[in-house]
């Protein structure tokens, strides 16, 4: 079997699966935040009734992160209907964007975007929060309320994206039916050049096999090329699985893995127990799809209008003038990200407006510890021109409220770090986004167009 299907088998108490089966899996961890977390709890209390009680109090992770740092007042308001539900239920993790559990959130406006609006147990956008808190755990079964909850997959585990009528069902019996997904393996070998990220190989694969390539079936990464890359490059590759159409993402675990886990439960508290699978050999895994990427091929790569399979190379696109530059989002505003950024902006001044979302408190706080040379990486962004927010969030990813922090309001050309494209995901409907890893943003926003960063890179 392979990695997906062995996990599935586990959690459904069965001695194997197969592609197309249906099964009723044990769920782990079920994730909701504020944008489909209203809607969630109204489908639970709706066919399980008012006064019922969820399955499991410790299997259920709450996080707003969507629509927070807004005026707008229903965004507001779903955040209190979390809190309520929460305190209700005697949930253990929801992590707050206020400290007192009987109050009310109300983003202030008037104290700008920049400045921190949040409370000590906030934990930022929800994909890179859970494994930050300890929630991510090799051959469990993870799922959540919105699409890219296939980041997690990063960590050997089945995680995927369901709907507010699933998780209302699984909030009731901590099981769901699912259909055993085929698989599509993506050997990769080689080791990545200077200038070259693991957002260009998500991109890389999307590319060629299409948006929809990957349509309910699981992406497999495997090879030398697979085991050479860290933790956060493991999460951006499998956050954007979902661009392809995926089920879910998957690489297999191992010491790197472990290693993060286990610092990560033993550190918030979370379940430190857990018990990792591995893939078949060759001869007894089945794939729909399986090919070879060299990563010592690969260059700068952006996903163009509309949609993240239109893969072109970066030094192709130098006509492309562009309007703004974000860098953020679960997929591109890790520490390692900004790290990434700095590496090309440092000493230079942005020539476009540029927007900087971390994605975690913690990313906020490591970005203003870390030292390059005198200054801060903070620092050295901010000195660069870069509009820098303490506020972690989605912000502008997910387009949001027009108060949103870098949000597109208007028709404009924009090279961003995130996960998606599509016609008005960012803001304005008229808006083009291209996709890019923090090194091509970084060089675009010095430059105004899109630029191959191995043209700045010493």
């Amino acid at each position: 079997m392979t990695l997906t299907e062995k996990i599935m088998a586990r959690a459904s108490g069965k001695k194997s699966v197969q592609p197309g089966d249906n099964v009723w899996v044990n769920v782990d961890v079920l994730m909701t935040h504020d944008v489909c977390g209203p809607g969630t709890i109204g489908v639970f209390k709706r066919e399980f009734g008012a006064n019922a009680k969820v399955w499991d109090r410790e299997k259920i992770v709450i996080i707003p992160d969507h629509y927070i740092f807004t005026a707008d007042s229903k965004s507001n308001r779903n955040v209190d209907i979390l809190r309520d539900f929460v305190r209700e239920q005697g949930l253990k993790y929801f992590y707050d964007v206020i400290d007192d559990p009987d109050g009310h959130w109300a983003f202030d406006a008037s104290k700008g975007q920049l400045k921190r609006q949040f409370g000590s147990n906030f934990a930022g956008v929800c994909h890179t929060a859970l494994p930050a808190k300890g929630h991510t755990r090799p051959g469990e079964i993870l799922l959540g309320t919105d699409s890219h909850t296939c980041m997690a997959g990063a960590f050997g585990e089945f995680a995927t994206g369901i709907g507010n009528t699933d998780a209302g069902f699984v909030f009731g019996t901590g099981k769901l039916l699912l259909k055993v997904p085929e698989t599509m393996r993506f050997w990769l070998e080689g080791k990545l050049q200077k200038g070259v990220m693991a957002k260009d190989v998500i991109l890389d694969c999307i590319g060629d096999i299409g948006f929809d390539g990957a349509t309910y079936r699981a992406m497999q990464f495997q090879g030398p090329g697979a085991k050479a890359l860290n933790m956060d490059d493991r999460m951006t590759i499998a956050n954007m699985a979902i661009e392809a159409g995926g089920k879910n993402g998957i690489f297999e675990p191992d010491e790197k893995t472990f290693a993060y886990v286990d610092v990560r439960t033993k550190a918030n508290g979370t379940k430190t127990k857990y018990e990792p699978l591995f893939c078949d050999a060759d001869d007894q895994q089945r794939f729909f799809y399986d090919k070879k990427f060299d990563l010592s091929k690969l260059e700068p790569t952006v996903a163009c209008h509309p949609n993240p399979g239109n893969r072109k190379l970066a030094k192709e696109m130098s006509t492309v003038q562009l309007d703004r530059a974000y860098i953020g989002s679960c997929t591109g505003g890790k520490t390692s990200d900004f790290l990434a950024f700095a590496e090309v902006i440092k000493g230079h001044k942005v020539k476009i407006d540029t927007f900087g979302v971390p994605a975690t408190p913690d990313v906020v706080r490591e970005l203003q510890a870390m030292k390059m040379n005198t200054k801060t990486v903070w620092q050295v962004l901010e000195e660069a021109g870069v509009q820098m927010t303490e506020n972690a969030s989605c912000a502008a990813c997910l387009g949001g409220p027009t108060d949103t922090f870098g949000r597109l309001n208007k028709p404009m050309k924009c090279i961003s770090a995130t996960n998606r494209n599509f016609p008005g995901r960012m803001g304005h409907l008229e808006s083009q986004v291209f996709l890019a890893s923090p090194y091509t943003v970084a060089a675009s926003a010095l430059t105004g167009h899109i630029t191959d960063p191995r043209e700045l890179l010493s």
